[in-house]
């Protein structure tokens, strides 16, 4: 009986490392600009920012963090104050229904454990409004750990580059995807080649109408070169 093959175990060591050569040279230079992403950014700011981004684009929340920011500048202000005031201060980003209630309770928490996060997954996921993304930011952001932040767009870049062919729906449970991206991360500079990668999705790898011909990964993206000698293209 043949050993089934791990996840992704098709992928090389090179074209892995190529991919992330590629994204931390591009990075520096190309990369968005965030308020989180700033040298000394809490880890306050650097969770509640990863709370937000749930089914919410980056831009979104950098033009409501400023005045989300003012009014709630630790989880001790999230925490004492009222689940509607806080729906209220939400509703610029939308699902404020949604999000408020698990966000202070979330506050509450924190209040409670004196900022220390839990260094565990299986205790952090039972936190409130805290699921395997969230999890794996503050795992990566203040433990340290190199864990990907693994979204819609991300899956879609890995999925592009590397020509991984997903049976799961639910990104959660795809194990190709998360395979990979790991072996990305495990090469040092986790928290960058995150960020690169969700910048290269956002600005070239799109849903619709990818930038391909831009992309600075193009001349070894699986996707890139099935695109370049299509039939379609040499019309």
């Amino acid at each position: 009986m043949n050993a089934e093959k791990a996840p992704g175990s098709h992928i090389t060591g090179h074209r892995v490392s190529t991919f992330r050569r590629k994204l931390l040279s591009w990075f520096p230079d190309n990369g968005r600009t965030f308020q989180w992403r700033s040298e000394g950014a809490s880890p306050y700011l650097l969770v509640v920012v990863e709370v937000l981004l749930q089914r919410t684009r980056a831009e979104t929340v950098r033009a409501f963090l400023p005045s989300f920011w003012a009014r709630f500048p630790s989880w001790a202000h999230i925490a004492t104050c009222d689940v509607n005031d806080l729906g209220e201060a939400l509703k610029p980003i939308g699902l404020w229904r949604r999000r408020a209630p698990p966000l202070r309770a979330l506050a509450r928490e924190m209040v409670a454990r004196g900022g220390h996060w839990p260094h565990h997954r299986e205790e952090l996921e039972l936190m409130p409004a805290v699921g395997q993304y969230v999890a794996n930011a503050i795992l990566l952001f203040i433990h340290g750990e190199a864990h990907p932040l693994m979204d819609a767009s991300m899956a879609r870049l890995l999925r592009r580059y590397f020509a991984i062919e997903s049976v799961k729906a639910d990104i959660r449970y795809d194990k190709a995807l998360h395979a990979v991206a790991y072996r990305v991360l495990s090469g040092g500079n986790a928290i960058k080649a995150n960020w690169a990668m969700l910048d290269v999705a956002a600005m070239y790898c799109k849903h619709r109408n990818p930038a391909c011909q831009s992309c600075p990964l193009r001349r070894s993206c699986a996707h890139a070169r099935s695109v370049a000698v299509s039939p379609a293209t040499q019309k």
